[in-house]
Parts: C-alpha cells; structure tokens; sequence
C-alpha cells in the first residue's frame, strides 16, 4: 500500500495527542455467567458501522474484552469504503491498528451519519493492513485458523452470503453470532414482530447465513431491542476517559445530531443499544434464555416461526438485564 509518509506521521501525532490522555483498555473486567477461559476466543467482526451507533458501541466492547481475541473487521453493506475509514480511525485512536481492517462488497449508496466524525481522514495512513476485498480476508483467516472462528455479524449480510458461496467450507470452520431477526416481539417492546432491518435491508443474505449448516445465535429484537444505557451507567460511559470511550461518544454526538428515526440524547442515556448483546452472547450467554427456533426468512424481511424450517438459537428472553447493562458498562470503563 502507498502512503503519504509526512502527511500520514503528522495525522497519526495528532490522533494521539487528542487521545492518550485516557490510556489503553484494562486487561481484566468484572466477570459474568459463562465467562470464557483462556486463551482468547478468536473472532472476526463483519459490521455495518456507521448507519445506526450500536455497531460502534459493540466495537469499543470488543476492543475491552480480552477474553475475545479481535482477527479483522470488515466493512458490509452499502459505502464499505467510508464504514472501513470509520473502523480504521477508531482503532487507530484506540489504539489498535495491530487489527486489520477489510472493505466488504459495495451496494447501494446509504447514508453515514458518523462520516462527520473522520473529517478528512485518510484510510492509507491507517498503520495497520486493510484488505481492499475483504470478504476474501476473512475466508483466507477462517480457512487458515486452527481452531473455529467466531463470526459476529452486526448488519445485513451481503459479506457472508458472498463468503459461503466462493468458499461453503467456511461453514464447517466458524460459528456465527448474529444481531438479527425478530422473533415475537418487535422495536420497543411492541407485541408484534417486525421486520427487523438487518434482515429487511437483505433477506437472501440472511437466508444463506442461517442454512448454511454452521450453528448461527441470534441476538433478537425480542431482547435486543429493550438494551439503553441511562442514569448513573451512562453518566459512568460519560466520564470515562479511555480512548475508545471517548471516541465512542464523540461519534454519538454526531450521529445523534443526523437521525431523526430513533430517540437519541448523548447527555442523558444511549440509544438502544442492539449489537452489544449479539457479542455478549458468544462467551457471556447467561444473562438470557437462549432456545432453538426454527425460523423461516420471508422475502419481506420477517423471521416467523415455521415447523421444519432451519433451527437457530435465539435469545428469546431475559433472565437478567439489569446484570447485562452492569456487566456492560463495567467492561467499557475498565
């Protein structure tokens, strides 16, 4: 890759000079049920980051739990390009450019509310390695692992479709946590189901990750859609001064001045905060009743019930939410 050295060194003064007054991430946080031994669990994130601030809220809880050992991040759905800037900035700031960053497939052109965020930021001073095809990365380092990968995927799918149709072995080699789906409860609580929008925005490629035989737990609106941080959890988030904390709420600021589709006051409490839970699920799945559903995927973006249709685990209730919201505001502060 070719950078522009002297402006790239002078880029990278300045983003740590903004940032390292907070320090990097402790190495150890409260525990909770289910939490995993060493070694660290090997993952790839696949994210839509930049559409709805969840995804970056679960990258900075990524980026604090060393249980979880963070392989790559690569970009779907829509400006892949602008999403993969996005993540290379927050990890640069974090402290992290050790972690690759791929460019998922482009589509169709979606709006980014964090874009403010990276002002001019340019992806070839990343000091890390970004895979210009990443969906080819991520194969290659599933392929390649000795042991399963955990898939995290955070936003419609395109990447996976694409992934299991050049390489269908990867199924046999990873497993995958996904935030998706609704199951019989929609948006807010409401007793009927919606289709949800990471399953709406692409249906066949939810379809394809859900059948293509490696065990797939989703994290539903039934529960992740009633996860929002306030009072005295988000005031802790507030006054954290770790990096990716800062960086966290610097794009909330942003992202909340260009939504209007969602409830969102970056002095007083999160935004619903869906894809933490699809994270937490994979080494912490004690906090919810975790069962088998078979689900359907229909070409409207619904996820119905269906006898004989292909099983996945579904986390269909709470059985503590409030140790959830503790567990995860005592992770990112650490």
């Amino acid at each position: 890759m070719i950078r522009n050295s002297a402006r790239c060194s002078a880029l990278a003064v300045l983003l740590a000079v903004s940032f390292r007054a907070g320090g990097l991430p402790a190495s150890r946080a409260q525990d909770a049920p289910g939490m995993p031994k060493s070694p660290s669990m090997p993952v790839i994130l696949d994210t839509d980051i930049g559409t709805d601030i969840d995804d970056t809220w679960a990258l900075a809880l990524l980026l604090s739990l060393p249980e979880l050992d963070l392989k790559m991040v690569v970009t779907d759905h829509g400006d892949t390009v602008t999403r993969a800037r996005l993540v290379a900035k927050f990890l640069q700031v974090s402290g992290r450019s050790d972690i690759p960053v791929g460019i998922g497939i482009r589509g169709k052109n979606i709006p980014v509310p964090q874009e403010e965020w990276l002002a001019d930021y340019d992806l070839a001073c990343y000091p890390g390695v970004v895979y210009q095809d990443g969906v080819s990365a991520m194969i290659d380092l599933i392929m390649k692992s000795p042991e399963k990968v955990t898939l995290f995927v955070l936003g419609p799918a395109p990447n996976i479709r694409e992934a299991l149709r050049r390489q269908p072995a990867i199924a046999g080699k990873a497993r995958v946590f996904a935030m998706s789906g609704s199951v019989d409860m929609g948006y807010d609580g409401s007793p009927k189901p919606a289709a949800e929008y990471n399953v709406k925005e692409d249906p066949a490629a939810t379809r394809a990750m859900y059948e293509a035989g490696w065990e797939v737990t989703i994290a539903p609106l039934d529960t992740a859609g009633t996860i929002r941080l306030e009072g005295n959890r988000y005031q802790r988030i507030l006054a954290c001064q770790k990096p990716a904390v800062r960086a966290l709420i610097e794009n909330y600021r942003v992202w909340a001045k260009r939504v209007d589709w969602t409830r969102a006051a970056p002095d007083r409490q999160s935004s619903t905060l869906f894809d933490p839970l699809a994270v937490a699920l994979a080494g912490w799945p004690g906090f919810c009743v975790i069962e088998p559903v078979p689900l359907e995927v229909t070409d409207d973006g619904f996820t119905r019930r269906k006898p004989g249709a292909k099983q996945v685990r579904s986390a269909q209730r709470w059985k503590d939410r409030e140790g959830f919201e503790d567990w995860l505001t005592s992770r990112l502060t650490r």
